[in-house]
């Protein structure tokens, strides 16, 4: 099917900054041209006036199978967070739930304007989340946690030997990666250097170099985190990642938040992409990471909510205001400006899962994972600046439209292809009975 998107304001986010008057075209899953465009030839025109069109939005750290986890594990730190909420209740999840979750997930995500996604998911039954994501129209880089440490805290079904972690992670790249017309990749995602044996980590080193995988860690959150990593290893958490041979372009890691001047220059060396997630990092407590700094070196950053066990929320909008004024305390307004959040949003999420020759932009030839965000709310008027109005007043409720490869999954605010009221009775029943099974309330 061809669409056309007309009397649009498109931000086409390409290396120029564009911002076209006119429509854009979609034809066989790919933009066919932006500005001026014959509307006769196009099977469906949807007039868009008043409106923006943008990149799909690019989320870069998520944890799908946390969804249901939603309200459940508050007002704790990340450790204790962990070893009292989360572990024990992704330990508890059976592939009924965890696809309740993928599939609640799936729907926030694409009715807030997310098309893309890098996510690590927990150690057992990650097929079932690529089943949900490859219905749902969402284009994702998933991982299957890995997790071979030796650590009372962790529950028994967290725990792999290092063979079998990886192993199964390969025979996940070999049955999903490149499936649903190529929307679909495998990383590796190692969960942290506490919880990963270095042979492990040495061995994703190595195989991430030979078949060109992407590696989703978290590195740096928190205090207590490096102090473990430290006490075990007499390093750093980044210099230690680094000694394992992890540092390289494909090393995608989440948080970064405590990178000294060290840290921050073995990261641009090395083009390793961060992952920013404001609104964990301050529902957590574990502290403001240093975007500013890091972006002036050359690194690129990227915005991700999380999960909902720490967020709770899965809105991009939230995470690009977030960003820009957490910035704005840190080190002054203006350093960190609306459209460069909007960058990180779209091209920087792209550049860090390598495909940005493919998405991220709307140009000709790119992929056709755009939306269309509504600006004439009341909280948005009179929106003067496109990009400001993006990040300081607009939320995810503002999206009118989704369209991933071509694909309209969200159409007039309503999903096209995902059941929003049954999988919120779904995910309803399967929540509490995952709660019950952990023991967590």
């Amino acid at each position: 099917m061809s669409l056309l998107l007309r009397n649009a304001t498109i931000l086409t986010m390409n290396d120029a900054f564009d911002v076209v008057d006119g429509a854009v075209s979609i034809r066989d899953g790919r933009i066919a041209g932006v500005g001026r465009c014959d509307e006769a030839s196009h099977d469906r025109v949807i007039d868009v006036a008043g409106a923006i069109v943008m990149p799909g939005l690019i989320q870069t750290h998520l944890h799908l199978c946390q969804t249901l986890f939603r309200g459940m594990a508050d007002d704790l730190v990340l450790m204790d967070w962990l070893r009292t909420r989360v572990w024990p209740l992704e330990a508890a999840h059976t592939p009924a739930s965890l696809r309740a979750s993928a599939r609640l997930a799936a729907c926030e995500l694409l009715l807030s304007g997310t098309t893309s996604v890098l996510t690590m998911e927990t150690v057992h039954d990650t097929d079932v989340v690529c089943e949900e994501i490859a219905d749902s129209g969402l284009r994702a880089t998933i991982g299957k946690c890995l997790m071979d440490a030796d650590d009372p805290d962790v529950p028994g079904r967290l725990r792999e030997s290092t063979h079998a972690a990886i192993d199964e992670a390969l025979a996940l790249r070999r049955r999903w990666d490149g499936a649903a017309s190529g929307r679909l990749r495998i990383a590796f995602a190692p969960r942290f250097a506490v919880s990963c044996s270095r042979e492990l980590l040495e061995a994703v080193g190595v195989l991430s170099a030979r078949d060109g995988m992407l590696v989703h860690t978290h590195a740096s959150e928190s205090r207590g985190e490096i102090d473990i990593v430290r006490a075990r290893t007499g390093m750093d958490n980044l210099p230690y990642l680094a000694a394992t041979g992890l540092a390289s372009p494909r090393l995608c890691a989440a948080h970064c938040v405590w990178v000294d001047d060290e840290a921050q220059g073995l990261i641009a060396d090395h083009d390793v992409k961060v992952l920013h997630c404001p609104g964990s990092n301050l529902k957590l407590g574990s502290g403001l990471a240093p975007v500013v700094e890091m972006r002036r070196r050359g690194v690129t950053v990227s915005l991700g909510a999380d999960g909902a066990a720490c967020n709770n929320r899965l809105d991009m909008f939230e995470e690009m205001r977030l960003a820009a004024v957490l910035q704005a305390l840190r080190v002054g307004p203006g350093l960190l400006p609306a459209r460069e959040v909007v960058w990180m949003a779209t091209r920087g999420g792209a550049r860090t899962l390598g495909l940005d020759a493919a998405i991220g932009s709307i140009e000709e030839g790119k992929r056709a994972d755009v939306i269309v965000v509504n600006r004439g709310g009341a909280h948005q008027a009179p929106a003067h600046d496109p990009y400001a109005t993006l990040v300081y007043a607009t939320t995810g409720r503002d999206v009118r439209t989704t369209v991933v490869d071509g694909r309209v999954l969200v159409d007039q605010g309503r999903l096209t292809g995902l059941d929003l009221e049954g999988t919120l009775e779904l995910a309803g029943r399967e929540a509490s009975q995952l709660a019950e099974r952990a023991g967590v309330v």
